[in-house]
């Protein structure tokens, strides 16, 4: 691959690439090390990549994706080992860790309320700045059923946020 070609790959995808993992992680430092590692794997995979079979933007976010989900895999199949040989867990990827950085604030406690695939199709939409199209190619599967996964995830996400602010009127209401 030339050097112009994996520049313009980069500076057309990492911004939104980032601000996908960085909100499907909540850690900026990881999400920079997942799309280090998917810009990597796009410079030497490039010869595989078929335009006929994806977008080059569907290429790159489900490379970027598999690195998430074995991120993942790893820091788990790491936890039950620890577990096995009675050493603490780690901490640093923990569902603790991830659940402490999504009680951050009210949208991280919304996004809390969704499945995994609602979280994971709203996290490519709009971190990602992906279209239900896109989205649809990347997971394999129909777009109106990546249509409807969106269309549910906003409808939890605004119910529970207008719950939060009811919940927060609410006390700011008894402490007067």
């Amino acid at each position: 691959m030339k050097v112009e070609e994996f520049e313009r790959i980069y500076a057309e995808h990492a911004n939104a690439l980032f601000g996908f993992l960085a909100q499907r992680t909540g850690d900026r430092q990881l999400a920079e090390d997942l799309l280090a590692d998917t810009f990597e794997r796009v410079l030497r995979a490039r010869r595989r990549f078929d335009p006929r079979r994806s977008s080059e933007k569907t290429w790159v976010y489900s490379i970027a994706l598999n690195r998430l989900r074995d991120h993942y895999r790893r820091a788990a199949a790491e936890g039950r080992a620890l577990e096995r040989v009675g050493a603490p867990p780690e901490t640093e990827y923990s569902g603790a860790r991830l659940a402490a950085v999504e009680d951050r604030d009210e949208l991280g406690r919304a996004l809390a309320a969704l499945s995994d695939e609602e979280r994971e199709a709203v996290s490519l939409r709009f971190g990602g700045d992906m279209t239900v199209p896109e989205i649809a190619k990347l997971l394999g599967e129909k777009v109106s059923t990546v249509e409807g996964r969106v269309y549910r995830a906003l409808r939890k996400l605004r119910a529970e946020l207008d719950e939060t602010a009811d919940g927060a009127r609410s006390a700011a209401r008894g402490s007067v």
